[in-house]
Order: C-alpha cells, then structure tokens, then sequence
C-alpha cells in the first residue's frame, strides 16, 4: 500500500487543512479546526504517498482505516455480483474509507490512486485515542465525516464512493 517517498515529497499538515478548506468538491470534509487541533490530529495519523494505479482499498477487506485526500484523485471501483462497474472519484480535500470505519463492514469497493497523491490514514484506534485525549476534535471530525457519508449516500452516482 506505502509507496516509497521520494525526497523532495514533504508532508505538512496545513497542507491537508488547506486542501480541505479549499476544496469545492460536493463531498468535501469540512472541519472547523484551528492550526494547533490540526497538528493534533496530526499526531493520530500517517501520511504516505501513492503511485498512479496503486490499490489503497481491495474489495472485501476488513480493515477500518479512514484515508484523507491531501493531493491527487482516487478513483472508487465496485462489481457487483452480475460483474458490472461502477466508479466514482473522489479528490483531494475529502475523505475515504468512511463506510468501513463507522460500520465495521467489509470494503464494498476498491480505491486505486488515479495519479500520484498524498493520503493522511487514521486508523481505527488511533481514532479512539484521539477520542479518548482529545474528544471536541474526534466529535467535530466524526460529524464531519458524517456528512460526507450523508452526502454521498444522497447523491446516486456518489454512493459507490462509500467504502
């Protein structure tokens, strides 16, 4: 899943913060932290940078990782059981990963990065840490993500973006 980082690639957590607030995406995260909650949040998550066409979510996974879009485009992929495709993408300034992470249900998709892109994870226990220290920032990100769920579960073609 990790690509190597190549040296000039630096990861800041403003940029995550500008990529959300300057995002006009439908489906945008929109978070009302200030520079310091953000560099707490920081703390919780990994940055990681992707390659065109590396797989982030296969399909049928377990895990309840939440995936933060710094840079760059993802594209969603969902067969159904008849073998026909759906797709979405999704851009920087949003998240993925919500279904999994609040459901506890197995990926219904697969995300692959559509060109090189910056992803912020935060894990499912890290997330309850941060609740646990640091509770007005996992509340004001967990309705955040919320609305990204309500959004896209709203929004037909968006739906398969769920994952």
């Amino acid at each position: 899943m990790n690509a190597p980082l190549p040296t000039t690639l630096r990861f800041d957590i403003q940029g995550l913060a500008t990529a959300i607030t300057h995002s006009h995406a439908s489906d945008a995260l929109r978070c009302q932290f200030t520079p310091q909650q953000w560099e707490i949040l920081a703390g919780y998550m990994q940055p990681f940078a992707m390659q065109p066409g590396q797989v982030l979510i296969e399909q049928g996974s377990t895990d309840q990782t939440l995936y933060f879009i710094e840079s760059g485009t993802l594209s969603v992929h969902y067969e159904d059981d008849k073998g026909r495709i759906r797709l979405a993408l999704v851009a920087a300034g949003t998240v993925i990963g919500e279904g999994a992470f609040f459901s506890r249900m197995p990926r219904n998709a697969t995300v692959q990065a559509s060109n090189a892109s910056k992803i912020w994870c935060l894990t499912a226990l890290r997330f309850k840490e941060l609740a646990n220290r640091h509770s007005p920032i996992a509340l004001e990100l967990s309705l955040a993500m919320g609305g990204v769920l309500a959004k896209r579960l709203y929004n037909r073609p968006k739906r398969v973006a769920v994952t």
